[in-house]
């Protein structure tokens, strides 16, 4: 995939994704219909359960659609290999997580660093660039400091610019808030919009906290599988 860019980052259509336990079926999404737009701030809402996760991992590659398609920068994923896929989530997808998910004996520095470093971009190029994304989230007085010597709202911001030091067009983020306070968790949801509206980054953002609605563009509501308002 090249790095073409329409207006449209994500749209699925008629995503179901079934799962076989024992010999039982689990229907995880019911035909979720969904898109985003470059720069757009998303959400989705629902409960536990609702088909969230599911659907954030099927448009991020990490998981395949039964039916359905998946469309990212406008080119369908659902043929792609794996090693293509891995690719993509490498090159043009940038994946925040609710437990940080850094590494324990690297600073932030090089937490942030390390993506570039595992597609062979310069050591110059390097620093510079994680120096933007450490300046971006407001942690270049922390980039010496390990994760365990930051606090959990400085973590994940850590995490936030491990996710975007490789530019990507899309930033998918599954609970980022759900181990913050509240306060916390509200200057992480307004970074997000930062990003979505200053980089023209579309992030989309799994979460049940109905306080991500005040920061967002469009919230999606899932329930049983299915995204209950889709959008024109």
């Amino acid at each position: 995939m090249g790095e073409t860019y329409n207006s449209e980052t994500v749209r699925s259509v008629g995503v179901t994704r079934v799962y076989k336990l024992a010999q039982v079926e689990v229907h995880a999404l019911r035909g979720a219909n969904f898109k985003a737009h470059r720069g757009e701030y998303i959400a989705l809402m629902g409960r536990s359960g609702s088909g969230k996760t599911t659907l954030m991992n099927i448009v991020g590659g990490l998981d395949h659609a039964t039916e359905g398609e998946v469309y990212l920068f406008g080119h369908d994923i659902s043929g792609l290999s794996d090693r293509q896929l891995t690719e993509l989530r490498r090159n043009q997808i940038g994946f925040v997580f609710q437990s940080f998910a850094l590494m324990p004996t690297m600073s932030a520095f090089e937490n942030v660093e390390l993506p570039l470093r595992m597609i062979g971009v310069h050591r110059r190029e390097r620093r510079q660039r994680t120096m933007e994304v450490l300046e971006l989230v407001g942690l270049t007085r922390w980039a010496k400091h390990r994760p365990q010597e930051l606090s959990g709202g400085q973590q994940q911001r850590v995490a936030i610019a491990r996710a975007l030091v490789n530019r990507p067009g899309l930033v998918l983020a599954d609970e980022p808030t759900g181990e913050l306070d509240s306060a916390t968790g509200r200057s992480i949801m307004e970074l997000f919009q930062t990003v979505a509206h200053e980089e023209h980054v579309t992030v989309v953002m799994a979460s049940h906290d109905p306080v991500v609605q005040e920061y967002v563009d469009y919230t999606y509501r899932m329930a049983d599988g299915r995204i209950t308002n889709e959008r024109d």
